[in-house]
């Protein structure tokens, strides 16, 4: 089985989300800005670092929100025989300078702010109705929940 981490950030501002799509092998969909961790990189660094690729914004990281696993068949994927174990961190970020722009020549092709009541009709990958959860779950001044 091959491993791959990697890390993503919600960037949500004034009610609207920064979604990266994309388009790899014939396969497309909405999706968080983030991607593989290079090396031995943090995954706060290459949150950072994808941010910044995908949709020209510099980015800090607020608070990690959770981390997703899944086990791809070996059967979805474009390369290799064997199944991969994804295993995805997602943070909540903020965009703290730089100029929206689309990435040019890696796997997402469009960067765009949306209005959250619209990210449901959108195209996009499962990895962003998981991190909607998780950041819907943790409040915004940075505590976790209270006990019940």
């Amino acid at each position: 089985m091959d491993i791959r981490i990697a890390a993503y950030g919600v960037i949500i501002r004034d009610g609207e989300i920064l979604l990266a799509h994309w388009n790899e092998h014939g396969r497309s969909g909405w999706t968080l800005p983030g991607g593989g961790i290079e090396g031995s990189e943090h995954p706060v660094e290459a949150v950072r670092r994808e941010i910044f690729e995908e949709t020209g914004y510099e980015a800090s990281v607020d608070r990690l929100l959770g981390i997703d696993t899944m086990v791809v068949p070996a059967e979805r994927r474009h390369s290799g025989d064997v199944p991969l174990y994804a295993m995805r961190v997602v943070y909540r970020a903020t965009v703290t300078g730089g100029e929206l722009r689309s990435e040019v020549g890696g796997s997402s092709d469009d960067a765009r702010w949306f209005p959250l009541a619209e990210v449901a009709r959108l195209k996009r990958v499962s990895l962003l109705d998981i991190a909607l959860r998780l950041n819907a779950q943790e409040p915004a001044d940075g505590f976790p929940p209270a006990a019940p």
